[in-house]
């Protein structure tokens, strides 16, 4: 595939996810402007990957800190870590990112306020919440957020923006809803308790976005939808 073909390919779906996204927000009568897609590049090249920006799509995002380093020494973007990350990999990585959206225990929590601290600029953050409450995804119980709350208005090396979660696998984006659902309204206590603005709700993937946006999402992480068929190129 050429340049100007894989282009022209990118281009298309990037206007077809957006479009998707509009349409959610009308029937929720949210503004687009709210929502930000976040284009996951793990399964594709740094070829692929870098003509996201010039297409319109500045904010990036890789599951794996590594993948994360070798992609941004490359490609100048808002990068966003979306997987677990370990507290032996914060000094290369938090640098780079925009926003980390998975801090999914006290220990990472503790630690990236320490990195903050140290280094005089607070920390951009997500809480990821296992609202589906599947044993193999990480992330905070639902219930324990509230015990947080006075905790993370004494991390002053953080910047806790909001929360993040992914549902379940289904075959129909509707069984997702309660799973996004939740995290709006434990986003929306949290935020009462703290008195944090809380901005920001990372929910939503190809099978499930625009459920996600109805739900209030404004950070919709997606990979598949744009990249199908292209982890070769």
């Amino acid at each position: 595939m050429t340049d100007d073909e894989l282009r022209a390919t990118l281009g298309q779906r990037v206007e077809d996810v957006r479009g998707r996204i509009n349409a959610a927000c009308e029937h929720t009568g949210r503004s687009p402007d709210a929502v930000t897609l976040v284009a996951v590049t793990k399964s594709v090249s740094v070829r692929v990957a870098a003509l996201l920006p010039p297409l319109g799509v500045p904010d990036l995002g890789e599951s794996r800190p590594q993948k994360l380093w070798e992609k941004a020494a490359d490609i100048p973007a808002r990068w966003h870590l979306i997987g677990h990350l370990q507290r032996n990999k914060l000094d290369k990585t938090v640098p780079l990112c925009s926003l980390l959206h998975s801090v999914d225990s006290d220990r990472l929590l503790t630690a990236l306020n320490d990195f903050g601290v140290r280094r005089g600029v607070p920390v951009p953050v997500l809480l990821e919440v296992n609202c589906s409450r599947e044993e193999a995804k990480g992330g905070f119980a639902p219930e324990t957020l509230p015990t947080l709350a006075d905790s993370l208005m004494s991390l002053v090396g953080l910047r806790v923006d909001g929360l993040m979660t992914m549902a379940a696998y289904s075959d129909d984006p509707e069984a997702a809803r309660p799973t996004f659902a939740e995290l709006r309204a434990l986003r929306d206590d949290l935020r009462t308790r703290t008195g944090l603005p809380l901005p920001h709700l990372s929910m939503g993937m190809s099978g499930d976005f625009e459920v996600a946006v109805q739900e209030g999402a404004t950070l919709v992480r997606i990979g598949t939808t744009l990249f199908e068929g292209l982890e070769e190129v």
